[in-house]
């Protein structure tokens, strides 16, 4: 029996990853909780034809508590996009604060789940919800997961679209680093089976693969983010883990992770010069979570070595700011 929890249900990726989900053979039984309308996404939601038993939670009577007691898998999707007028900095503290109350009621109502984290910025949320665990005492560093699975998804798919492949599935890009910008890097020479990409093309992949959530806001023209081909990467990942879960071999994502907690990890630590303590690398998953981190760098070639020296840089900044949070605020009562 498989318990699956969506913190943020009612949002823009929350909705459509709670369908997706809803629909999965997989899970047993499915709880929603959001600060607005998630009684009413259920409703609608009970209405499909699937296994999975569905609730809904507001945070009155203690719905986080009821929404997280026997989770085996938690999705965070939770927080607020950027309005006009909000500074990158007024977006943080929202998020970070939201991520921080949430990941403590995980501690409290259902500290042995998987946690699986879409809410960005997630170089800073991922580093925050570990410190809020740490601060519990129920830390496990295999469980907890940063969701970069989009930057994958998006990697496939437009380099389908260079090399003429019609079923970007068929291709796989590891991505590593983070999951912002140029944080994002794409490892396209140790792509299966090997892309030929042309030399006049490669700067700009790779720019559209680290920013192609640009294009999407571009598009839907002030209504909105990546929110569809989020909530399709969140149920990408959490079916990975929820198939381990089961017991299945062989799954491997990438995702960004506590390295010094994760085996494999220092290997990965060490390549990147030491530091750093989360960063996204392919990971194989077990039925306890993350079982061995792979480390592609030493196999990397030139340009994308200069790529994750940038990267790097960004991403300690990130790390550092999410850590800070954590430690300097105080959570609020659940």
């Amino acid at each position: 029996m498989v318990k699956a929890v969506v913190l943020g249900a009612s949002g823009g990726i929350g909705q459509p990853l709670s369908l997706l989900l809803k629909a999965s053979p997989l899970i047993d039984e499915l709880s929603l909780y959001d600060v607005v309308n998630t009684p009413g996404v259920a409703a609608d939601l009970s209405h499909i034809s699937s296994p999975a038993q569905i609730t809904g939670y507001l945070p009155a009577d203690d719905g986080l508590e009821k929404t997280l007691t026997g989770a085996d898998i938690v999705v965070i999707p939770a927080g607020i996009p950027r309005k006009p007028g909000m500074t990158r900095d007024d977006l943080f503290k929202i998020n970070a604060g939201i991520v921080r109350d949430l990941v403590t009621g995980i501690a409290k109502f259902c500290p042995k789940a998987f946690i699986l984290i879409i809410s960005n910025p997630v170089n800073s949320t991922v580093p925050i919800a570990a410190e809020i665990l740490k601060a519990h005492k129920v830390f496990d560093p295999s469980r907890l997961f940063g969701v970069t699975t989009l930057d994958v998804v998006r990697a496939s798919t437009f380099t389908a679209q260079i090399t003429g492949e019609k079923d970007s599935r068929k291709i796989v890009v590891p991505v590593i680093g983070g999951h912002s910008g140029e944080t994002i890097v794409p490892l396209l020479s140790l792509a299966k089976p090997a892309c030929d990409i042309p030399a006049d093309k490669l700067d700009g992949l790779v720019h559209r693969i680290q920013f192609g959530g640009d294009e999407v806001v571009a598009a839907k023209n002030g209504g909105g983010s990546a929110t569809l081909s989020m909530a399709f990467a969140g149920f990408r990942f959490a079916e990975s883990v929820i198939k381990a879960l089961k017991g299945e071999k062989g799954i491997v994502e990438p995702t960004f992770v506590y390295l010094p907690g994760v085996s494999g990890g220092d290997e990965v630590s060490k390549s990147l010069g030491g530091g750093i303590d989360f960063f996204a690398v392919p990971v194989e998953l077990g039925p306890q979570g993350a079982v061995k981190a792979t480390n592609p760098i030493p196999t990397i070639n030139d340009n994308e070595k200069k790529l994750l020296e940038i990267a790097i840089k960004g991403l300690k900044g990130n790390i550092e700011k999410g850590v800070e949070f954590a430690r300097a605020a105080e959570p609020a009562k659940l």
